[in-house]
């Protein structure tokens, strides 16, 4: 299962398809059947238009009652719904409340956005510390959930992790997700990010980061967001803010993009650009290093790649920094999540894929000043699936998106033949100690 050191905590997270979100839903007509200038969703509203009233009440009666025992404020979940399909398909805004929100309830879907599998987690202290016993640490955990039509969403767990190493709790998570609302951004803040592109999410009814869910809302996302690898960044006047780097997955191709939150409920999401953008894997350093921005990538899909930058949003000129060596990665090699500062420089949870592509987790450790310098790495997997963790969602993989250090241990959150999550902490010193 793991290194000698290694020691694997009790939590294990499972998909769970009672956990739903409430997405727009809007159908369309196939190609040969597509008439010029009569939508389907056109023909959807003129039925409902033709319904008496008494009929329409009912159905609503239906609506929320069913979604009511999921969901907060339901009546004004439709409305808003309405209020988006009237802008696109130019409706009547001076329908009664009860027909709006039958015609809102047409055009949403329920969506398990959990229901086949939970994994690829990363790990950061959560913005909130006031209420966390002394000597433990609250954190916040991101997770890649896959729905219906294999799309993946993000979702969020939160939990504490100490005083022991081996205390580990994760929060029951609410029962309910908040679906994003699109937003205008800030003028002002497309200025000082400098975004050719800005999308700003906001999940304002989440109570608590379980309830928000991030799930694809443009083209470039179509097919699904994956592998959210977060870090709390820390600028030069020492304000810090969480930024998280994934795969944009669309119909044509996958891209990586940025978010960044002070409080899982507002996000932005930006592009990136530069030849790194059409790869994947990138994770962000916590801090500038020599006043740039740093990040890692796995740019050909084959080895590790180091860049800087003066933007999070643009990066150009990466160099190869390490390569496959042990037969466990003989296929390729790659970082996990955003490298961690520790006292003997840069440690970095890595992956490797070998015979039958399978996914083990590795480390290595790259030095502080000029983290192109790989001052050592493991020869032997950190954690490896074994026959009783390698069947799932896909067969013989061990995965994360990134570590947590208190002190001198490390927290890995990992996942499991891409199905479920599971946890485990490794000492640093015996950990570095394993590296050559």
């Amino acid at each position: 299962m793991a290194a000698s050191f290694v020691r694997h905590l009790e939590p294990t997270l499972y998909p769970d398809p009672k956990r739903t979100v409430i997405r727009p839903f809007l159908p369309g007509d196939p190609d040969p059947f597509r008439v010029e200038g009569q939508p389907r969703g056109d023909r959807i509203v003129a039925r409902t238009l033709a319904m008496p009233d008494d009929e329409v009440e009912a159905l609503v009666e239906i609506i929320l009652d069913g979604l009511g025992a999921r969901h907060r404020e339901v009546p004004a979940l439709l409305m808003r719904r309405f209020d988006e399909v009237a802008a696109e398909l130019k409706l009547d805004t001076t329908l009664s409340e009860k027909r709006k929100m039958l015609i809102g309830g047409y055009f949403s879907a329920e969506y398990s956005f959990e229901a086949a599998a939970l994994f690829n987690p990363s790990i950061v202290p959560h913005p909130d510390q006031g209420d966390c016993p002394e000597g433990s640490i609250r954190f916040v955990l991101s997770l890649r959930g896959i729905g219906e039509g294999h799309l993946s969403s993000v979702t969020f767990r939160t939990g504490t992790w100490g005083p022991d190493d081996n205390d580990l709790v994760i929060d029951e998570p609410s029962h309910q997700g908040v679906p994003p609302l699109i937003e205008q951004p800030d003028p002002e803040l497309v200025r000082q990010i400098g975004a050719k592109a800005l999308i700003q999410l906001n999940c304002r009814d989440a109570r608590e980061p379980s309830e928000t869910v991030l799930f694809p809302v443009i083209e470039s996302q179509s097919r699904g967001i994956e592998d959210l690898r977060l870090v709390r960044f820390r600028e030069d006047d020492g304000r810090e803010t969480y930024i998280g780097t994934y795969t944009a997955v669309g119909n044509e191709s996958a891209r990586q993009e940025v978010l960044q939150t002070e409080d899982f409920r507002l996000f932005h999401m930006h592009p990136v650009g530069g030849p790194v953008s059409i790869g994947k894997g990138m994770a962000l350093f916590p801090r500038k290093i020599d006043g740039q921005f740093a990040a890692l990538f796995r740019h050909d899909n084959e080895n590790l790649w180091f860049g800087k930058s003066d933007t999070p949003l643009e990066w150009n000129d990466p160099v190869k920094i390490m390569t496959p060596e042990y037969p466990w990665e003989f296929v390729q090699i790659g970082n996990c999540g955003s490298p961690i500062e520790i006292d003997e420089g840069w440690l970095v949870i890595t992956h490797g894929v070998g015979i039958v592509r399978s996914y083990c987790i590795g480390a290595v450790l790259l030095d502080r000043d000029d983290p192109t310098k790989v001052l050592k790495r493991l020869a032997e997997p950190l954690i490896q699936p074994n026959g009783e963790t390698w069947d799932g969602y896909v067969p013989n993989v061990a995965y994360t998106c990134g570590g947590l250090v208190r002190g001198r241990t490390l927290l890995l959150p990992y996942a499991l033949a891409d199905d479920m999550t599971t946890f485990a902490v490794a000492p640093l010193d015996e950990l570095l100690a394993a590296m050559r």
